[in-house]
């Protein structure tokens, strides 16, 4: 999802949650600085509810909470706070949270071609540093192509699997759940991208 800065000055985390609560845009957390987010294709949306139901399916069951696009991570306390396209979280803090999800064991973003480089870089980076984290997932909503890091036992190895058949299927090992690419490209007709959307 892309975004662009909204204002030159340093705001306080607590007066960013503030001006979160109150504004109909969502805006990015970094730093002192505040990002509104930007509109997504209907692509982008689809894609996001197909993976967001085959998560809720296989983790609602088992106590966990599953969210899309609106709950913010904190990712670094008091610093960096963006809004991943899908989050799930298992931990009782984050079950009874309110706004925030500090636990997150998956996160996953649908790339634009704007955000690619972001999501793939500065974000990644950003979100192996979450102790309880276990896999980041990053789709492509232009042809079938789908990217997963997973965290290994040695500390900051993480393990890297492309797929790009809808006939593949994601192993989530660690948690003990697949997800066939098939059902993440479901209703979905690819398009080019047009202008600066997502």
């Amino acid at each position: 999802m892309g975004h662009a800065e909204v204002a030159e000055r340093k705001y306080s985390l607590a007066e960013y949650l503030k001006m979160e609560e109150q504004s109909e845009i969502r805006h990015e957390y970094y730093d002192g600085e505040i990002f509104a987010m930007a509109g997504t294709t209907m692509n982008h949306n689809d894609i996001v509810d197909n993976v967001r139901s085959q998560l809720k399916d296989f983790f609602k069951p088992k106590g966990c909470r599953v969210f899309a696009e609106n709950v913010k991570v904190e990712v670094i306390k008091n610093f960096y706070y963006p809004y991943p396209d899908v989050i799930v979280t298992c931990a009782p803090e984050d079950i009874a949270g309110t706004y925030i999800a500090k636990h997150p064991s998956i996160l996953v973003e649908v790339l634009s071609k704007s955000t690619a480089t972001y999501d793939r870089d500065f974000k990644l980076r950003r979100y192996k540093e979450i102790p309880s984290l276990n896999y980041y997932m990053l789709v492509s909503q232009y042809d079938c192509y789908i990217e997963l890091y997973t965290r290994t036992d040695q500390e900051g190895v993480w393990t890297y699997q492309a797929f790009d058949s809808p006939e593949s299927v994601i192993s989530f090992d660690l948690m003990d759940f697949t997800m066939p690419v098939s059902k993440v490209y479901e209703g979905i007709v690819f398009v080019e991208e047009e202008g600066l959307g997502q």
